[in-house]
């Protein structure tokens, strides 16, 4: 397969993905969720299989308020995994999102990578996905034809501010972005989710955000993998000394996950919230859900289940935590979940004082 004009797009998919899989990316903080304590009964009120966790997203339901979020596509070979991926998503009906699609706009013969998803799971909602340099470049239309090369039920905007300074091919036009935002809002055949990439989404940015017409916000914050640390490993390979002193200096930025969450809540109820980065457990993604998110996002821990051949059982049994701890709390429907008691402290209770936020 000869892909002389997107190569450079093609070579950093699949440096990522060994970079995420071999190297040490995650921190150097956490998400916050340790702070987060969620008071059970030692005897639960329901079974953990009466427990419903059914719960409708992007006018479709799924099984569980749980999404694999946007990693891979645009590689030869990576098919292969958003395949596995979508066939995990159709069997435990929940929602999948796929990586940037910049590399099928570069050439058409990558489309299949992302395509497959569809091809396989046509029930499920299925996300596509584009980097907020190329929203700016190819323009607000741009969306539209995403959704329609994967049939997508809604278009993600990745916001990776951070990740471009220190990438060796970092782009620039960012400060033109919201505006481009808000334009490819306007115009959308689907709803545009508005997505961060590990550092975080602030009150004043979700304010904003909402103003233009945004009403999905995928908080992606600090605490999971971190693309500076990413974009620092490949730096490192191609000896470039600027970026990597770059991306050592900026490694602490961001906003931890779990206050994320608060933060985007207090801007509006109305806001659908993914709340993902650093979710590693089931005790994680219920304490993101009872501090507003709508749905939990998880990428890397599934991009290891799958390159060890248990993407399945770690699913299931992640899956069957969250209802277990769900049952735990006397909750039997996920509209029951933010009446659950929590006990919030340190950092994170600072936090919240310090920016006069309040837990819904």
């Amino acid at each position: 397969m000869v892909l002389e004009s997107g190569w450079s797009t093609v070579r950093r998919k699949l440096e990522h993905i060994e970079i995420v899989l071999s190297k040490p990316v995650e921190g150097p903080g956490t998400a916050w969720f340790e702070y987060v304590f969620l008071p059970q009964r030692a005897l639960p009120a329901v079974e953990p299989d009466r427990v419903s966790t059914r719960v409708g997203f992007l006018g479709k339901e799924i099984a569980a308020p749980v999404m694999i979020t946007g990693m891979t596509g645009g590689a030869p070979g990576t098919e292969a995994i958003n395949r596995s991926l979508a066939e995990a998503a159709c069997r435990f009906r929940i929602a999948l999102g796929l990586g940037s699609q910049r590399a099928a706009l570069e050439s058409e013969q990558l489309a299949h990578t992302y395509r497959v998803a569809r091809d396989v799971c046509p029930e499920m909602p299925i996300v596509g996905n584009i980097g907020i340099s190329e929203l700016v470049r190819y323009g607000p239309g741009v969306v539209n034809s995403l959704a329609s090369m994967i049939e997508a039920d809604a278009i993600a905007v990745h916001l990776n501010y951070f990740q471009e300074v220190v990438q060796p091919e970092g782009a620039a036009g960012m400060s033109k972005g919201l505006d481009a935002l808000f334009r490819a809002a306007e115009v959308s055949s689907v709803p545009l989710i508005v997505k961060e990439v590990g550092f975080g989404i602030s009150k004043e940015f979700a304010a904003e955000l909402y103003s233009g017409g945004v009403r999905c916000i995928d908080v992606a914050g600090a605490g999971g993998t971190n693309w500076a640390l990413v974009e620092l490993h490949r730096a490192l390979a191609s000896g470039d000394l600027v970026k990597q002193y770059a991306a050592e200096g900026i490694k602490e930025v961001g906003i931890p996950t779990a206050a994320s969450i608060i933060e985007v809540r207090n801007v509006s109820g109305e806001i659908l919230i993914i709340g993902s980065g650093g979710v590693r457990s089931p005790y994680d993604a219920v304490k993101a859900l009872r501090l507003g998110a709508d749905v939990v996002g998880l990428a890397r821990p599934v991009l290891v289940a799958y390159s060890k051949r248990n993407l399945n059982e770690f699913l299931e049994g992640f899956l069957l935590g969250m209802r277990a701890i769900l049952a735990s709390l006397g909750v039997s429907t996920l509209s029951e979940v933010r009446k659950a008691p929590v006990v919030v402290t340190g950092l994170l209770k600072d936090w919240i004082h310090s920016r006069g936020l309040f837990l819904w």
